[in-house]
């Protein structure tokens, strides 16, 4: 099929465009936290072994999939990246426990801080990954080899946290116009004196 790689790439966004919802919402719907936050990572952690684990090895284990040559430093990053997945799923799930925790301490709607998260997540994993792709040029000899990006990059990365400023602070400024025109304007008491 022309172009598959595109279907791939939605469907990666989707996936990892839905997952701080549907986390959430599974971790509110399994009970009350710690322990409902630390099943959710239970129940993302099996569907990553039925996943990850079990499907790519029925494939090698039936043959039809070869088995690549295995090497040590292949293992060690693929494996890092593993433990950055797991990582990053454990920081979602403490991120928004902390931030309703944070709301209720304040006395504030529990999602006040809540809205930050996929969007500062989502907002900041791009620039990294341009940041590290940018330096980090390994090859098979070796595997920490760096060169500096040009200016560009740079600008590029200023231009992003300004605009995401921007778009932040302008969100909460419109919410803060909607929560203080839905407040009822108290109507002046009428004197009750006499009239002459």
């Amino acid at each position: 099929m022309k172009n598959e790689w595109l279907l791939y790439v939605a469907l990666a966004g989707l996936s990892w465009g839905t997952y701080v919802p549907l986390i959430f919402y599974g971790g509110n719907q399994l009970g009350k936290p710690p322990g409902s936050r630390l099943m959710a990572i239970l129940c993302v952690g099996v569907a990553y072994f039925i996943l990850a684990v079990a499907i790519p090895l029925a494939f090698f284990l039936s043959r039809q999939v070869e088995w690549p040559s295995v090497k040590t430093t292949g293992l060690v990053f693929s494996g890092m990246a593993g433990v950055a997945g797991a990582v990053g799923a454990l920081c979602v799930i403490f991120a928004t426990s902390s931030a309703t925790a944070q709301a209720r301490a304040e006395g504030v709607d529990i999602n006040t801080y809540k809205l930050y998260i996929a969007p500062l997540i989502f907002g900041l994993a791009p620039v990294i990954n341009t940041l590290v792709s940018s330096l980090w040029h390994p090859d098979q000899e070796r595997s920490f080899h760096f060169d500096p990006p040009g200016w560009k990059l740079w600008v590029g990365i200023v231009l992003i946290s300004i605009g995401a400023g921007l778009v932040l602070f302008s969100k909460e400024e419109a919410e803060a116009a909607k929560s203080s025109s839905k407040k009822p304007a108290t109507a002046p008491i009428a004197s009750r004196e006499p009239r002459p």
